[in-house]
């Protein structure tokens, strides 16, 4: 299945139906009076957090969504039936932003939770409502209230407590692979990863979730390779795990990179936790890991964990930095709750 993260869909919910005007009719009912009944409600638009979805797929060849009309008032006060619902499902971890793409709606980070994006308008009240002791035989109704409409934005943010950065053939995918069950493509050229990739990590009688998003390219912030476009997966991540490629002979230079895009675009990033990762251990010498080591630590200001995710060298560490970080995170958002 294709991977969509962002769709752009016009939704209308129904117009209320209209009020009636009618009277009694009964034999031997001298003063029957009005009896005209209400218009039905028109049908809301609803976007669900769906746990079972992890696309936007379904809204790349659909994007115009409209509810009922709700049914006009009948005599004998007969209220109109209501206008269905359109019931729209989205992934959880789903952000629902106005026509200009800025203005946070909803924001759907619960399996099941249900947002009103349009609500359906109000029936109009039938004759019987206007009746009075100086107006028995109202010939007056309401109309039906018109239904809202709107053009929204739906971005898919994906629900992961750690994110792999890193530039292109950093090793993030193999790293993947080896500590949890995801199966991501792993090749020896850059840009394997085309997508975000989720997996989720055992640790005793806990677990997190860790996201793997395609490498990052020096000006990735200008729309250089893939852009930085699938950084929005990872801003709700508790610890970014920054690996940097030993094989490469300027680790430092590769570290910067990434910072700066990081940087660049924002959105509390560069601000996240950091878990630095020396990659591919396994294909250096000691001195040149120690080296190399000593060089990133001293720009990065933090300590290196050496690693080699084909032979798991080093990979428990760096698991259990990861844990610590998403414990705390969480027990901030318990908190706030």
């Amino acid at each position: 299945m294709r991977f969509l993260d962002s769709a752009k869909i016009w939704v209308k919910s129904g117009d209320g139906g209209d009020g009636c005007v009618s009277f009694r009719r009964e034999k031997f009912v001298e003063f029957g009076g009005p009896d005209g009944g209400d218009g039905g409600r028109g049908g809301h638009v609803i976007v669900v957090a769906d746990p079972d979805l992890n696309t936007l797929i379904d809204y790349r060849y659909q994007q115009h969504f409209r509810a009922e009309r709700g049914q006009n008032g009948m005599g004998r006060q007969r209220t109109g039936r209501d206008g269905a619902d359109v019931v729209l499902r989205v992934p959880v971890g789903t952000q629902i932003y106005a026509d200009d793409h800025r203005t946070l709606l909803f924001d759907l980070c619960e399996p099941g939770q249900r947002v009103i994006v349009c609500r359906g308008g109000r029936g109009g009240r039938g004759n019987v409502h206007f009746k009075s002791s100086t107006n028995r035989a109202p010939r007056r109704a309401e109309p039906g209230e018109p239904g809202e409409e709107r053009w929204i934005w739906l971005e898919l943010k994906l629900l992961a407590d750690a994110g792999l950065v890193g530039l292109p053939n950093a090793g993030k995918s193999t790293f993947l692979a080896a500590v949890s069950r995801a199966r991501p493509k792993i090749a020896d050229y850059p840009f394997t990863t085309l997508e975000p990739k989720l997996g989720t990590v055992e640790a005793g009688d806990e677990s997190f979730v860790i996201a793997d998003i395609p490498g990052l390219i020096e000006g990735a912030s200008e729309g250089k390779g893939l852009g930085d476009r699938f950084l929005g997966h990872v801003e709700r991540c508790a610890v970014l795990i920054h690996l940097v490629d030993g094989t490469q002979r300027e680790v430092v230079r590769a570290w910067r990179t990434v910072r700066r895009e990081l940087e660049a675009y924002d959105h509390g990033l560069a601000r996240k936790p950091e878990i630095l990762c020396l990659s591919k251990c396994d294909a250096l010498d000691r001195p040149t890991v120690a080296r190399k080591r000593r060089a990133l630590e001293k720009a990065a200001g933090r300590p290196v964990h050496p690693i080699s995710a084909a032979t798991r060298q080093g990979l428990e560490p760096v698991l259990r930095a990861a844990l610590e970080q998403v414990r705390a995170a969480r027990a901030e958002r318990r908190a706030a709750a």
